[in-house]
């Protein structure tokens, strides 16, 4: 038997997966608060695109907690529900779509000194949907952008957020 969509290169199932780093001045556990444990009050700060967030479950963020998301992107209104799948408090912040298929990856790694943690944030669409194929050149630079822009924002609102309580 054959798979007529593969031969027609109809879809994939291929990621497209985007990643940047930055080093942001204040140790992981402030950082992983900020993202982790304050992730519904913060998220729409240094994602824009997010115009509506809502957490579904009761109780704290953690392991298995359920969000629902609105987003703006280039004009295209989506919404989606995502699961947080890795909580380890100074160290990781995974979310990934229950229905649609994407993972956002928060790591943080102490840095050298106290006061520095590397953000690494990488986001990857699991899966293309046949009929951006065409537009696959322009998904991967889109992904690219709001990674690098993603890190930017967020060291920004941290480093601006710590002096404020200096």
């Amino acid at each position: 038997m054959f798979n007529l969509g593969s031969m027609l290169n109809l879809g994939s199932t291929e990621p497209v997966i985007g990643s940047a780093s930055t080093i942001v001045e204040c140790s992981a556990s402030e950082l992983f608060k900020y993202i982790g444990e304050n992730l519904f009050q913060n998220y729409p700060k240094w994602s824009p695109e997010v115009k509506e967030l809502e957490k579904i479950t009761a109780g704290p963020v953690q392991f298995g907690t359920i969000g629902r998301q609105v987003r703006v992107d280039q004009g295209r209104r989506s919404e989606s529900r995502f699961k947080i799948s890795d909580f380890t408090p100074e160290k990781r912040l995974t979310f990934s779509g229950v229905s649609d298929p994407y993972r956002c990856s928060y790591e943080l790694q102490a840095g050298d000194l106290d006061n520095s943690t590397e953000l690494i944030f990488t986001f990857e669409l699991l899966e293309l949907l046949v009929i951006m194929r065409p537009f696959e050149g322009l998904v991967r630079a889109s992904i690219k952008d709001g990674v690098t822009r993603t890190v930017q924002n967020i060291k920004r609102l941290v480093e601006t957020e710590k002096l404020k309580h200096e």
